[in-house]
């Protein structure tokens, strides 16, 4: 048994001894491998046990004086984990921090300030850094001033520790008085907030940032910095178009496997997919701290069985904040799942189909907005019918950094890696419908495709039709209709659900699915919507408009054929008898 409590904590959850989720289990076991690996010549880092049991004693000595009565802190054996990796594992050469960024995710109450406090007061005044800056951001002044004031709570309640600091509550600021840094409370709305060189960057409850503006500005601070670290400790969120959500996304990644990045720390405390959220022994794996407190466990039963009978919003706030789930349930939420939608990416693309036969969706925009095509190809895997979707987007240039801002969307990032083609005609202003035809008919001709039909929405389609007849496709206007849609929407659904869906993992795509709401009628037929002008849906309308035939299996009469077969059909039955 290991000496540390950092290692005891990762041995302890593998054992069995500690509940906990498969994520946390994952983080465990990347400690123990990797203290395998620092023993080969290769591996950059070490665990250094005194740095790690070094913090968490600091930790240890501060005191709690929120309550009845101050108390000393005393970490728990999973803050123990988070603490020790930190200051512990450190590089070969020069004694570096070896992580520089940390993402922990656990569920409300379970200390996210605390261990931010903890951090703060010690690497501004305690690891000999001198004239370091430590920053506490949020979106808004009030959120930043959380882990703010959480460092001041740890001084004022300690003599000999206030007489290490200098408090400025006026304007959110701490002087470190042994090493000359400064700690600060910094938030997206100050008016200046460039030229960051943060040792320690904490970004609290990151899942209600809209954007990556605050973190961006303390990663880019940090690269002259040997051992800087950016903390972020947050609960899930309910917004899977937020930063949060993708960083999220890339730390789970990390820890299975499938993405290499050893400067990364993560924790993400949740339960697992498969269990019951109603049990509370499964409770523990979202909020560690739970374990060690029989009573919180006990008082969270009835916040559950309210939650469980009144449903909506409170339930949704629920299985987010106190089970620290990632979901975006609101009953008109297309794909709740979005899971479901991350399993169903492949390394394919229309090479893959080559030949084949596909229905293609256009979804036209009004001027300056967004223009989606999709392209549908249906296929056979162990007698199951299966689909491909490949889509492209347009948009014109001198629109480009406007959607940028109002759709919070990283459409530069979407142009350079091809996924969206930029029109530049017509001012830059207004696509020009040109580059669509053009890239479609490339398309084709490339990949020899046999497009059976191209399904258009109507809507702002009157200049395009003649040009589209032109290229000879079999096209149908779709009806923007919860009527005409409902069985598309829903089969394309159903199908996703049940693992039939494969795509290309274009990030574009899946920020399109994620905003999609859907609206019924009062036969209670549903159709794709939207909540607001920026959550554009461009490209899955246009993926619904070709599964409107894609599903049925609708193929184009190809005349010649038939004709070529009705002249073998007479040949045969008239064709001898003309010779004698």
């Amino acid at each position: 048994m290991a000496t540390d409590r950092t290692t005891q904590y990762a041995q302890e959850v593998l054992a069995g001894k500690i509940t906990a989720g498969e994520l946390v289990k994952l983080a465990c076991k990347r400690h123990l491998e990797d203290i395998e690996k620092s023993r080969l010549t290769p591996y950059r880092y070490y665990f250094d046990v005194e740095q790690a049991e070094r913090l968490i004693d600091f930790a240890e000595m501060l005191t709690i004086a929120e309550g009845e009565e101050e108390t000393e802190v005393e970490c728990y054996p999973f803050q123990c984990f988070i603490l020790g990796s930190l200051n512990g594992w450190r590089t070969k050469e020069g004694n570096h921090r070896r992580f520089r960024t940390s993402y922990v995710q656990i569920g409300r109450q379970n200390g996210k300030s605390f261990l931010n406090g903890i951090l703060a007061s010690y690497y501004g005044n305690f690891d000999k850094y001198r004239y370091g800056q430590i920053y506490c951001t949020a979106t808004k002044r009030d959120q930043a001033l959380i882990a703010f004031n959480e460092i001041v709570k740890f001084i004022n309640s300690d003599g000999e520790l206030s007489e290490c600091f200098k408090v400025h509550e006026h304007n959110g600021t701490i002087d470190c008085l042994l090493t000359k840094s400064k700690i600060k409370a910094l938030s997206g709305d100050t008016k200046s907030t460039d030229g960051l060189r943060p040792y320690l960057g904490i970004v609290d409850e990151y899942h209600a940032h809209k954007d990556d503006q605050m973190y961006k500005l303390l990663e880019g601070g940090i690269k002259k910095l040997k051992s800087a670290l950016i903390s972020v400790i947050t609960t899930a969120g309910f917004d899977l178009n937020a930063p949060c959500y993708a960083l999220y996304e890339y730390c789970v990644k990390v820890l299975k496997g499938t993405v290499a990045n050893d400067s990364q720390f993560i924790y993400i405390a949740q339960m697992d997919e498969t269990d019951d959220m109603w049990l509370p022994e499964n409770w523990v794996k979202a909020n560690p701290l739970l374990e060690y407190d029989p009573d919180a466990l006990r008082n969270m039963e009835p916040i559950a069985d309210t939650a469980k009978e009144m449903g909506g919003e409170t339930l949704r706030d629920f299985i987010v904040k106190q089970l620290n789930m990632w979901i975006q349930w609101t009953n008109d939420v297309y794909i709740k799942d979005m899971g479901a939608w991350n399993r169903a990416a492949v390394r394919k693309g229309l090479e893959d189909f080559r030949g084949q036969k596909c229905y293609v969706g256009l979804d036209l925009s009004s001027g300056g907005d967004l223009t989606s095509l999709a392209f549908v190809f249906p296929f056979m895997r162990d007698g199951e019918k299966r689909y491909f979707v490949h889509t492209h987007s347009f948009i014109p240039k001198m629109r480009v950094q406007e959607h940028i801002k109002t759709d919070r969307a990283p459409y530069d990032l979407w142009i350079r890696e091809g996924l969206i083609t930029v029109t530049e005609t017509m001012g830059g202003i207004k696509t020009d419908y040109k580059y669509i035809l053009a890239y479609l008919q490339k398309a084709v001709e490339q990949y020899e495709l046999e497009v059976q039909w191209l399904c258009y929405d109507s809507h702002n389609a009157s200049a395009f039709l003649a040009d589209l007849e032109a290229l000879g496709y079999e096209s149908i206007s779709i009806v923007q209709s919860a009527k005409s849609l409902n069985d598309a929407t829903v089969d394309f659904r159903l199908e996703l659900l049940a693992g039939h869906v494969e795509h290309d993992g274009n990030g574009a795509m899946k920020w399109s699915i994620a905003n999609a709401r859907t609206t019924s009628n009062s036969f209670g037929e549903i159709k794709i919507d939207k909540d607001t002008r920026t959550e554009r849906i461009d490209i899955i309308d246009a993926i619904i408009d070709a599964w409107t035939m894609a599903m049925k299996g609708e193929v184009k009469v190809d005349y010649n054929a038939s004709a070529l077969e009705w002249l073998e059909m007479y040949q045969k039955e008239y064709g001898g008898g003309a010779g004698r």
